[in-house]
């Protein structure tokens, strides 16, 4: 049983489209319909039918495509475990939210070059949907991602993950209407309830703190007018001082002067970062190491993890 033909067929169980398939695995549709054929010769059984315009999997092949996951992930994991002990050495590909890169990643990327010099780790500043995206299709080993509570992130099948740590976040407004607040025990929706006539500003390219503020809006009882979008936190406090909206911000970050960041609870706001590698590789000595080296810089730290 060709394990190409098995990839084919997964990823038709996840996605659902000969085309998404195609488009996923840089494959035309022809092809894609071509090995899911040859697959089923092999197998002899039907593993698709018709479906409206498209396909759908049986019953048989969503059996198959259930022990594709397992088989593909041991093909993987007995591959990169032949030599386990072996020396880190490589390019590992890395593509993860800015802060995660520069505060947790970086010390690492000096450690290596000193002590395994034949270890290189190529750097990509990505969202975590588009990291996630990039692991899927095996453009990276390695994807540092981040979810809020109150908008949890789900990785999908075939997807390992260590969590790194989680951190209070709050709401930055402008100083000069933050006084009453701060000397008061308000919950959440009691802030955001303050600040209901004002713009708000969410991120460009990630829907996790917009989820947020429509979230603790809504229990406040009001939609609010995501007017700006921004995935730099220096740019989020630049719309604040200048007037132009409120946003979320992490609570231990020190904001500019002019700005005030109000904590929030009842519901809080943490933050939670994440190491997610595909299933069956966290044993190639690379990626283990840099795994190992992330896990460590978390212990009982609270970082303050931006987009």
């Amino acid at each position: 049983m060709d394990t190409r033909r098995l990839r084919y067929l997964l990823e038709l169980s996840r996605v659902g489209s000969m085309r998404a398939v195609a488009d996923l695995l840089g494959a035309t549709t022809s092809t894609v319909s071509q090995q899911i054929g040859l697959l089923a010769q092999d197998t002899g059984a039907q593993l698709i039918e018709p479906d409206g315009r498209g396909v759908r999997l049986t019953p048989a092949g969503h059996r198959l495509a259930e022990h594709a996951a397992i088989i593909l992930a041991a093909v993987d994991s007995a591959r990169l475990e032949l030599d386990p002990a072996a020396e880190p050495s490589g390019i590992l590909r890395v593509a993860g939210f800015a802060t995660a890169i520069r505060r947790t990643l970086m010390p690492i990327i000096h450690e290596v070059a000193q002590l395994h010099p034949r270890l290189e780790i190529v750097v990509l500043e990505h969202e975590p949907a588009e990291a996630l995206k990039k692991l899927a299709i095996d453009e990276i080993d390695l994807a540092l991602t981040y979810d809020y509570n109150l908008a949890p992130d789900q990785a999908g099948p075939g997807v390992d993950t260590l969590q790194l740590w989680s951190a209070p976040w709050g709401l930055g407004v402008p100083s000069a209407g933050a006084g009453s607040l701060l000397s008061t025990e308000d919950e959440a929706v009691s802030v955001f309830s303050a600040f209901r006539g004002h713009d708000w500003i969410g991120n460009s390219r990630n829907v996790a703190d917009e989820t947020v503020l429509r979230t603790i809006a809504s229990m406040a009882g009001f939609e609010p007018a995501l007017r700006h979008q921004s995935d730099s936190l220096d740019l989020v406090e630049d719309l604040i001082i200048a007037g132009l909206g409120v946003g979320l911000l992490p609570l231990d970050r020190l904001p500019r002067e002019g700005i005030t960041i109000l904590p929030l609870k009842n519901p809080g706001v943490q933050l939670r970062a994440f190491a997610r590698t595909r299933q069956g590789r966290s044993a190639w000595p690379a990626l283990a190491l840099v795994l190992d080296r992330l896990g460590h810089s978390g212990d009982g730290l609270q970082v303050p993890l931006p987009r």
